[in-house]
C-alpha cells in the first residue's frame, strides 16, 4: 500500500509503498477515501524537516540537551546512531481520515466490516489502509459526507476548546487565529448560540471566517478595535476568548486579556506562548487561564487510546471519543456546514505538491484533503521486497528474521548484527509499516512484511531477534522454537511463571537444534569479563547500585500487563550480572519497595544468597538525580575488592595496589553478545548463556515480587 512520508533529516517526502498494518486486539483496519492536512501541526512539521540541522536545533532545543547527555553517557558512537535512527527514518504525516472498515480485531464488536468510521490520531495517517484504535475512531451513518467527516480530529480539537471555555446560550466568545482550527471553534460556537468575535492578522481569513457567520470578523491591525469589541458586547467585554492562533508572539494571550470581562475566561487551544503580563489586565480582572488538551479526555492515556477502556460518561461526560462523535453529529444534523473551508483537493501520489503550496504559501488555502483511489486493488501483500535476496551460505550461516525495530534496536543491535561476518538479514517487522520500510532500508533486509507471522512462515529463515513489547516475548519465542528457529530475545524472557514453564518444555525438546538466547548484555561487557577473571568464581559479596530514573506511571514500561513492571523488565539485568560473577544460581531472595509509590514497586533492595555460598544486593533507585552515574557494582571476597562504575572504569583493589582500566566510551556488551550469539550458531555450539541460568533469572524477580508483597525472603527453586 501507498503512504506519504517524509524524512525528518533532509526534509524528503515521499509516498512510499510500505507493507500492510497488522490488526492487535482493539483496532480497525480501515481503507481511506479522504484524509486531512492539519496546516497548522504539519505544516510544522514538514517546515522543521526542510530546515538545517541549526534550525532543527533551534526549534527543539530539549532535545538538543540530550543529544548532549547521551554525548556523555554513551559515548560519539552511540549517540550518532540514536541520532540518525531519527534523521534517517521515514515518519508518516497525517492525523485524520475517513474511510470504509474492511477488517476488525476479534475483540471489537461495536463497529463491524462495512462501516464508514471517522479516524483520528497519530495512527489516522495519509495511507491507503490505516490500522486504528477503537477509542480514536467513530461510526459515521452510511450517506455521511465523507469528506466533511475527514475533519474529525480537529474538529473535537476545536470542541474541546469551546468546553473548556464553558459558555451559555448568549455570551460572547472572541476567537484569536481563524486558520482552519479558528474556524471550525466559530462554527461550533455557532451551532451553541454564542455570539462570535472572529480576530486575525490576515484579512483574508477575516472575510472567510465572516462568510462562515462570525457575527464580528476583525482584523487584528484595525484602528479601535478594542472599541469596537467593547460596543458589541455593551461594554461587558468577552465571556471567553479562544486562542486558536500559532505564533511565538506574546500579543494573543495580552490582547486576550484586554477584551476579556472580568472574571471572564482565556483558553489556549493554539501553540502560543503563555507568559503574559500580568497587569494590567490577568490580575485586576481575575481572569481564569485554561489550557485545552487535544481532542479531550482519554488523550495520552495510553490505557484509553490503546487498550480501549473507557471513562464512564457519569464521571467524564465528554471524552475525545465523545467529542469526535458530537462532532460528527453537528455535521449530519447540518447544524454546522465544512463545505466552504475545503478549498484544495489532492489525490495522494499529487500529496507532496500540497504541502509545497503549504509551506511557501504559493496560494491561499483553508482545507486541503487527500482524495484516495478506492477502486484500486490493494490486494494482501505479505512482504514488500527493498534489496537483493542473499542465499544462506550452508547451514552454518545465520539467516535473520527481526521482530521490533524500536530505539533500543537501531542503536545497539542492528549495527552490531549487520557487522557480523556470515549473515543474511532476510525480513524485518516494526511497529508501523513506514517504520519497518525505513529500518529494511537503512540496515539492508530483502524484505519488510507487516506481521511476524510473515517471518516465521519463512522457511528460509533460521534465526529470529524479538525486539518488541515485553507482552509479546513468550509467544514469539514459543512459536519461534517450534518453528525450528534459532531465537534471541530481548529482555524479558517472559512476564509469567506459567510462560516461562512453557518455554522451557519447549527448549527441552529442541535444544540439540536450536539456540535460545536472551539479551543480558552486561555479562559480554570487558570490564566485566575482567571483573570475573580477576575473582574467579566462588562465595563473593556483591552489591550492585542502579539509579534507574524515574518513568511516568502511564508508560507502558509501568503496565503490568505490557511491560510488566521495572522489576521484571529491567532488575532481571542485574540479576543476571550478579549470577555471572559468582558462578552459582540464586537460591533465595528478600526483597522491600519504597512504599512511597506501591503502585510502582521501582524503587527496591533485593538481597539474593547464591548456591555457592555467596551474597548479592540490588539496590534499584528510582527516585535519585539523573546527574549520578547509573549504574556501580563493587564485589568483595577473599581479601580483595573491585569496583565498576557504569561499565566504563573498573577499579581492582589486592595486596595493597591499586589497578585501574578505563575505557574511552561506555561499553555494557551489546556488540559482544551479538557476537557471541551468531558464533554459537554459525560453529554449532551451546547458547552463551547456560539455559538453566535464562531459566533462573525470571524466577528470581517473579519471587521478588512475592517477596515485596508478602513481606517474607522467598526461595527462588521451589516452596519458602
Amino acid at each position: 500500500m501507498l503512504q506519504l512520508t517524509q524524512k525528518l533529516g533532509s526534509g524528503e517526502m515521499k509516498v512510499l509503498e510500505v507493507p500492510l498494518p497488522a490488526l492487535p486486539a482493539g483496532h480497525l483496519l480501515v481503507r481511506t477515501h479522504y484524509s486531512l492536512i492539519s496546516a497548522g501541526t504539519e505544516g510544522s512539521t514538514v517546515k522543521t524537516a526542510r530546515s538545517g540541522y541549526i534550525g532543527k536545533a533551534k526549534e527543539r532545543p530539549q532535545q538538543v540537551r540530550q543529544v548532549i547527555e547521551t554525548i556523555r553517557s554513551q559515548g560519539i558512537t552511540q549517540t550518532y546512531r540514536a541520532v540518525m535512527k531519527k534523521l534517517d527514518a521515514y515518519s508518516p504525516l497525517g492525523y485524520s481520515c475517513t474511510g470504509e472498515v474492511i477488517a476488525v480485531a476479534p475483540d471489537v464488536t461495536s463497529i463491524t466490516i462495512g462501516d464508514l468510521v471517522a479516524c483520528g490520531g497519530l495512527s489516522a495517517s495519509h495511507a491507503e489502509m490505516v490500522s486504528v484504535p477503537l477509542n480514536l475512531c467513530v461510526r459515521l451513518e452510511p450517506d455521511a459526507d465523507l469528506k466533511q467527516a475527514a475533519y474529525n480530529t480537529l474538529g473535537a480539537i476545536a470542541l474541546q476548546g469551546v468546553r473548556q471555555a464553558d459558555l451559555r446560550l448568549g455570551e460572547t466568545c472572541a476567537v484569536i487565529g481563524l486558520g482552519l482550527l479558528g474556524q471550525l471553534v466559530s462554527l461550533i460556537l455557532g451551532a451553541s448560540g454564542v455570539r462570535i468575535i472572529g480576530i486575525d492578522v490576515d484579512r483574508a481569513m477575516v472575510e472567510t471566517a465572516r462568510q462562515g457567520g462570525v457575527d464580528l470578523a476583525l482584523g487584528r491591525d484595525e484602528d479601535g478595535i478594542e472599541g469596537k469589541i467593547a460596543a458589541f458586547t455593551g461594554g461587558i467585554g468577552c465571556d471567553a476568548v479562544i486562542i486558536t492562533a500559532a505564533t511565538n508572539s506574546l500579543d494573543p494571550i495580552n490582547f486576550a486579556g484586554a477584551i476579556a470581562r472580568k472574571r471572564g475566561s482565556v483558553v489556549i487551544v493554539g501553540a502560543v506562548p503563555t507568559g503574559f503580563d500580568r497587569e494590567p489586565h490577568y490580575y485586576r480582572k481575575e481572569l481564569q487561564v485554561k489550557m485545552s488538551c487535544s481532542y479531550g479526555p482519554g488523550r495520552y492515556d495510553p490505557s484509553y487510546e490503546e487498550k480501549g477502556h473507557d471513562y464512564p460518561a457519569a464521571y467524564v461526560r465528554w471524552t475525545e471519543n465523545r467529542n469526535m462523535q458530537a462532532f460528527q453529529e453537528l455535521i449530519r444534523s447540518r447544524r454546522i456546514d465544512l463545505g466552504y473551508l475545503t478549498t484544495h483537493t489532492y489525490r495522494l501520489e499529487e500529496a507532496p505538491r500540497a504541502y509545497d503550496m503549504l509551506i511557501e504559501r504559493s496560494e491561499p488555502f483553508i482545507g486541503i484533503l487527500i482524495e484516495y483511489d478506492r477502486e484500486k486493488d490493494l490486494g494482501a501483500v505479505e512482504r514488500l521486497s527493498v534489496g537483493k535476496p542473499v542465499p544462506v551460505r550452508g547451514g552454518s550461516s545465520a539467516s535473520v528474521g527481526f521482530i521490533g525495530a524500536g530505539s533500543y534496536a537501531q542503536s545497539h543491535l542492528l549495527p552490531n548484527l549487520r557487522e557480523c561476518g556470515g549473515v543474511r538479514l532476510a525480513g524485518i517487522v516494526n511497529a508501523s509499516g513506514t517504520g519497518t520500510r525505513s529500518v529494511a532500508e537503512r540496515f539492508g533486509f530483502d524484505y519488510c512484511a507487516g506481521s511476524g507471522e510473515s517471518l516465521l512462515a519463512d522457511e528460509t529463515i533460521n534465526t529470529l531477534f524479538i525486539a518488541t513489547r515485553h507482552d509479546s516475548h513468550a509467544a514469539y519465542v514459543t512459536k519461534a522454537l517450534r518453528a525450528g528457529k534459532h531465537v534471541f530475545v530481548e529482555k524479558p524472557l517472559c512476564l509469567s511463571e506459567e510462560e516461562l514453564c512453557a518455554i522451557a518444555a519447549i527448549h527441552a525438546e529442541q535444544a540439540p537444534h536450536c539456540v535460545l538466547m536472551v539479551g543480558y548484555n552486561r555479562r559480554f561487557s570487558p570490564l566485566a569479563r575482567m571483573l570475573r577473571d580477576a575473582f574467579g568464581t566462588g562465595p563473593m559479596a556483591m552489591t550492585y547500585r542502579v539509579n534507574a530514573g524515574a518513568i511516568p506511571v502511564e508508560s507502558w514500561i509501568q503496565d503490568p500487563e505490557r511491560g510488566g513492571g521495572r522489576i521484571i523488565g529491567e532488575v532481571c539485568h542485574f540479576v543476571d550480572f550478579l549470577t555471572y560473577l559468582n558462578g552459582s544460581l540464586p537460591i533465595t531472595v528478600h526483597a522491600t519497595a519504597l512504599r512511597a509509590t506501591p503502585q510502582l514497586l521501582d524503587t527496591v533492595n533485593l538481597t539474593f544468597t547464591f548456591a555457592n555460598g555467596s551474597i548479592g544486593t540490588i539496590g534499584y533507585f528510582a527516585n535519585g538525580d539523573k546527574g549520578l552515574p547509573k549504574e556501580r557494582v563493587e564485589v568483595f571476597a577473599n581479601g580483595c575488592s573491585a569496583v565498576l562504575d557504569d561499565f566504563r572504569s573498573l577499579t581492582i583493589y589486592a595486596g595493597g595496589k591499586k589497578r585501574e582500566k578505563k575505557l574511552m566510551a561506555q561499553d555494557k556488551g551489546q556488540k559482544a553478545e551479538v557476537e557471541a550469539f551468531i558464533a554459537a550458531i554459525g560453529e554449532g555450539r551451546q547458547a552463551p548463556i547456560p539455559f538453566e541460568e535464562i531459566r533462573s533469572t525470571p524466577l528470581a524477580v517473579f519471587r521478588a515480587l512475592e517477596s515485596i508483597r508478602s513481606g517474607r525472603c522467598l526461595a527462588v527453586n521451589g516452596d519458602t
